[in-house]
């Protein structure tokens, strides 16, 4: 058991510091004073991030033809989003620990937010790439903060709920993010659609910066070098945080390919929908919505690596119903990857804050870093295997990373066996 868990004083970051016991008590609770406030400010963080970080991902048919390019050279600019936010979550999480999350945060949104009202107006694909990869890291500085804010100002018991409810704040903010531009999109094009995102996204900071109470908890640390690559070593150092980022990785690269290259398939036969219609079917992130905050409870009753099992299974399967030329089965393997993947994430990024005893932004900031490569990779990966072998090759990505999925998990319980036979050297558990 770790000392988070007992409410003993640990060392977040540099200085940053969890509780003592004597005011463990004043951390935030289910019911509690103020734990209402948080959680909906951070669910509507959560929101303005993915329809920001997502914009575009319904409307590739439409930039593909305005600007005359193919499905992977649209797909950079979903990519270049989530590739921005990967390289620069860590140096964001590192600004945090100096500044404060709640600074950190509510500054990457606002700037955030003024290039997403930027990007209507990009005159050509190679700039619409440059403001979206700023933009994602402009983003990077929510996701990290956001955990290392749950994980010292919420009790340890509360923390996987906690940061179930800002997943599906994520969930929530694809779904309306493809939901609206789909249909905005059809009447007056991607431009207006994205210029509408940009504004639900400046509500959305702003009610967030009213609500998030004042952090309680945190202790300023030190921006040296020295000190934050010690800490980044401690923890790709550790097995279990290594299986974990991993992990989101996997679950990542099937999201992202499944959801950037599904428009392409829904508008060519034997579907031919229209964009509006395609734009609705993303309100299967709702089932996201609710995998993502009950995970605690499946955790509770399948263990965490009973859980990824779980999830890995439901996203495998998912994936196959995906390949019947019927739109109800479609629908239902997008339904079931879409659960499989964000009750996957709510449980490996939960695990995470709970493994960390150390360095939480970091320790978080390294997980995000890898959950959005993997988000880069699958949209690229899934949009060339689309391309060269229609939406077979794009499933055969995701099954490829629900195996590694499953492997991993495999190595975390073989791991748990060999150390309850008395081998500590294994390392941690999964």
């Amino acid at each position: 058991m770790s000392p988070a868990s007992t409410g003993a004083s640990i060392t977040v970051g540099a200085a940053t510091s969890v509780p003592s016991p004597d005011s463990a008590d004043s951390r935030l609770t289910p019911g509690g004073p103020g734990y209402r406030r948080m959680s909906f400010a951070l669910f509507l963080a959560g929101v303005a991030t993915f329809a920001l970080l997502y914009s575009t991902q319904a409307l590739l048919p439409l930039i593909s033809g305005e600007f005359g390019v193919t499905a992977s050279d649209a797909s950079w600019t979903v990519a270049a989003a989530t590739g921005g936010l990967a390289l620069f979550v860590l140096p964001m999480s590192a600004l945090s620990e100096r500044f404060g999350r709640r600074t950190v945060m509510t500054a990457s949104l606002a700037v955030a937010v003024a290039l997403g009202l930027l990007v209507p107006f990009a005159p050509d694909l190679t700039t619409l790439v440059v403001l979206r990869a700023v933009q994602g890291a402009a983003l990077a500085g929510l996701p990290a903060s956001a955990t290392a804010y749950l994980a010292e100002e919420v009790r340890p018991k509360a923390l996987i709920t906690a940061i179930g409810l800002f997943v599906a704040g994520n969930s929530v903010g694809g779904m309306s993010g493809r939901v609206i531009t789909g249909w905005v999109a059809q009447e007056w094009g991607w431009r207006v659609a994205v210029g509408v995102i940009g504004a639900l996204a400046v509500a959305c900071a702003v009610a967030f910066r009213l609500l998030l109470p004042a952090p309680r908890h945190f202790v300023a640390g030190s921006l040296k070098p020295r000190v934050l690559a010690g800490t980044v070593r401690d923890h790709l150092s550790d097995p279990l945080l290594r299986r974990l980022y991993a992990i989101g990785a996997l679950f990542m690269t099937v999201f992202g390919g499944v959801y950037t290259v599904i428009g392409y398939r829904l508008t060519e036969a034997p579907f031919g929908l229209p964009q509006g219609i395609v734009g609705s079917i993303f309100l299967v992130y709702l089932v996201g919505t609710v995998s993502a905050s009950t995970a605690g409870r499946l955790v509770g009753r399948l263990g965490r690596r009973g859980a990824l099992y779980a999830a890995g299974g439901t996203t495998a399967a998912g994936l196959l119903l995906s390949l019947a030329d019927s739109l109800p089965l479609v629908l239902l393997g997008l339904v079931l990857i879409t659960a499989g993947f964000f009750a996957g994430h709510a449980v490996a990024s939960s695990a995470v804050s709970k493994t960390a005893t150390h360095g939480r932004a970091q320790a978080s900031a390294l997980y995000q870093s890898a959950y959005y490569v993997g988000s880069s990779a699958g949209s690229t990966a899934g949009a060339l295997a689309f391309h060269a072998g229609g939406w077979a090759g794009t499933v055969g990505v995701g099954l490829l990373a629900v195996l590694g999925v499953v492997a991993i998990t495999v190595l975390g319980t073989r791991a748990a066996r060999l150390a309850a036979r008395g081998f500590p050297a294994c390392g941690k558990t999964a």
